[in-house]
């Protein structure tokens, strides 16, 4: 905050100050006469001895002339008169400099106004923001600046008051419902429904950590809500659903081809790239699964669901609740608690295996017994002559066997038992860029695009 300008009494006291120095005596302690006839007596006794005649009596020097005083004294009024002048433009000048320097201000003051004013107008869409919760008060130090809060009332009339024909799937804590707003702007609300301090803690945790980060392979958040102990959070919309779903859903992969698949891990690594090399300071994923990777109508996948999500910072073995989905969880946390980057590139692995074989990450085997795709597909990744057998039907014959090999050899190193031997993020990234057709991200030149419609999110 910039200080305000000095008040006009300060000023005048600086002049007065000034005034005054301008008649202090000189370095000798001493005045200066005014004039002649200001001099002390002994000195003007002694200028008449001095003028004493060749005989040796004194004679009186003769009385200066009146003009002599006159002259004297116009001058030292003059010169008070320039020293007033000076210092009567100096406070001029000053107070013109205050009267500039206040209109500056206000006219800011104007603009921040206008601003928010501006930003309010969204109203006009149907989506109306209000002042956010005093609680969330590690979202008022967002960098990124206040999450928006919406109406229960919008969100309410957006989702055909909650309508399970409205709902695009469930998770943990409740479902998560498409809401068409007015004027025709489509989102995605989550309803946390209770769940306690639990659920609470998370849904502060993903609106802290959300209204921070900005990336094309991360979704965006809208806003959120707080009713009746329910929780809401609004994202962007996702028309093509999550990754599980395409997968294993009734579709069963079918609109996934090879080149979308790898476009699809392609965009996950680089999410994670973001978060684990470019956030300050990095944050870990800690429940990254297939169910959280949305699509988009171009098949651009985004990570999502930042409730579990902790930064390298903030972790404590001791206090930290083991956290996650069964078949995703790396084994060192699973055992020791031990959570670092390497757990998100563990779960990655996972995915990708997914995305390979088109299998779910656990499968029941019998009515005790069940089986990871990591145990089952391990000893078979690492032979060519059954690779393809266990690819996944859709895609089976439909790429380069040398990619097909490329990707095996980087899931294999993803679901590394050990840590330290899995590669960072970015070491999986830079070997799935020249898989992808130019067309969706990649370096891969292909003659026939995987599809003349797909379209591939910025880097």
């Amino acid at each position: 905050m910039r200080p305000a300008p000095p008040p006009l009494p300060s000023l005048c006291l600086v002049l007065l100050l000034l005034l005054l120095a301008s008649r202090s005596p000189p370095a000798n302690g001493r005045a200066a006469p005014s004039s002649p006839w200001d001099a002390p007596v002994a000195e003007r006794i002694g200028a008449g001895a001095a003028a004493a005649g060749p005989n040796g009596t004194a004679s009186v020097a003769p009385a200066p002339p009146p003009v002599v005083v006159i002259v004297e004294r116009r001058h030292h009024f003059h010169r008070e008169l320039v020293i007033a002048s000076v210092l009567a433009s100096v406070a001029i000048v000053a107070i013109v400099l205050s009267t500039l320097y206040a209109w500056v201000l206000w006219r800011r003051s104007r603009h921040l106004l206008g601003g928010k004013v501006a930003r309010s107008s969204d109203t006009a869409r149907g989506i109306k923001l209000v002042p956010i919760l005093s609680k969330f008060h590690s979202l008022k130090t967002s960098r990124k600046g206040l999450v928006a809060m919406i109406e229960y009332p919008a969100l309410e009339a957006a989702t055909g008051k909650f309508s399970e024909s409205n709902v695009l799937g469930v998770g943990g804590f409740g479902c998560v419902y498409k809401a068409v707003f007015d004027g025709g702007v489509t989102a995605a609300v989550k309803r946390l429904e209770g769940g306690g301090p639990e659920c609470e803690r998370e849904f502060e945790n993903e609106l802290d950590l959300l209204g921070r980060i900005r990336h094309p392979n991360i979704v965006s958040l809208l806003g959120f809500c707080v009713h009746e102990g329910n929780h809401y959070i609004v994202y962007e919309l996702m028309e093509k659903g999550s990754l599980e779903t395409q997968l294993h859903g009734p579709s069963h992969g079918s609109a996934l081809s090879w080149h979308i698949r790898m476009k699809i891990a392609l965009d996950m690594a680089r999410g994670l790239e973001y978060l684990h090399e470019h956030c300050s300071p990095p944050v870990i994923h800690r429940d990254l699964k297939s169910s959280n990777i949305l699509l988009d109508s171009d098949f651009n996948a985004k990570i999502s669901d930042f409730g579990l999500a902790v930064t390298s910072g903030n972790i404590d073995k001791g206090s930290m609740k083991l956290s996650g989905t069964l078949g995703y969880v790396a084994p060192e946390y699973l055992l020791d608690g031990k959570l670092t980057e390497k757990s998100d590139v563990y779960a990655f692995g996972v995915v990708l295996l997914e995305l390979l074989m088109g299998r779910k990450p656990v499968e029941k085997m019998s009515q005790t017994q069940c089986q990871s795709i990591v145990t089952w597909a391990m000893p078979q990744l690492t032979d060519r002559t059954k690779l393809p057998n266990i690819v996944d039907p859709v895609i089976r014959d439909a790429m380069d066997p040398k990619h097909l090999y490329q990707v095996a050899a980087v899931a294999v190193l993803c679901v590394q038992p050990e840590p330290s031997y899995r590669p960072l993020i970015t070491d999986v990234l830079h070997s799935l860029v020249p898989l992808v057709p130019v067309e969706l991200g990649g370096t891969l030149r292909v003659t026939e695009p995987p599809s003349p419609n797909l379209k591939h999110s910025p880097c």
